[in-house]
């Protein structure tokens, strides 16, 4: 990887074809992952890969590693996923007309799902602005499904500095989240 990493800096064009072939089965488990987090997605774990492969293709940026690759693959799926639900909540109010189905139930879970990702994401926000690495963190774990030791050799920290900081940025998230948008959050 470290080598093929290279060839993308120097600038040849079959790299990142190399590169996507040799991470696409851990590029597919981490977006099942956020698949699974938001079952009411209608977005699939491949239209996710390839949607996040896309925005880091027209990128410019240097790649250390095959860690630090995926941490910006997380990164991608994070906007990918709060793109997409902005998008659903800006069809739903288009043309200032309320949609009625026969199950209103339904369509009220979905828009609290909705909500959520977009709370989850504003609050990422904040962390970010308080604490960069707390919010790498975040991003990583989260949306990119890296454990512990993963996160911390890309961030150069001690397994334990991860574990302490994840304690960190955990407590702030639950508190700027009500109790329904930090569900998926609890359970990591």
């Amino acid at each position: 990887m470290t080598q093929l990493l290279a060839h993308v800096q120097s600038g040849r064009s079959d790299a990142w074809d190399r590169i996507y072939a040799a991470l696409y089965d851990d590029l597919h488990r981490i977006a099942r992952a956020q698949i699974r987090l938001r079952p009411e997605d209608r977005m699939s774990a491949t239209s996710l890969v390839c949607e996040s492969w896309l925005r880091l293709a027209d990128g410019r940026f240097n790649v250390e590693s095959r860690r630090h690759f995926v941490s910006l693959v997380a990164r991608a799926m994070r906007f990918v996923l709060v793109d997409a639900t902005r998008r659903d909540m800006a069809g739903k109010r288009a043309d200032g007309a309320r949609a009625v189905s026969l199950d209103e139930s339904v369509d009220a879970a979905r828009e609290e799902d909705l909500v959520e990702v977009i709370a989850m994401d504003a609050a990422l926000t904040r962390l970010e602005q308080l604490d960069a690495r707390l919010g790498r963190l975040v991003e990583m774990r989260y949306f990119g499904g890296m454990d512990e030791a993963e996160i911390a050799a890309v961030l150069g920290v001690t397994d334990r500095t991860i574990r302490r900081d994840w304690r960190k940025a955990r407590a702030f998230l639950l508190a700027q989240l009500d109790a329904g948008a930090s569900a998926g959050l609890q359970e990591m």
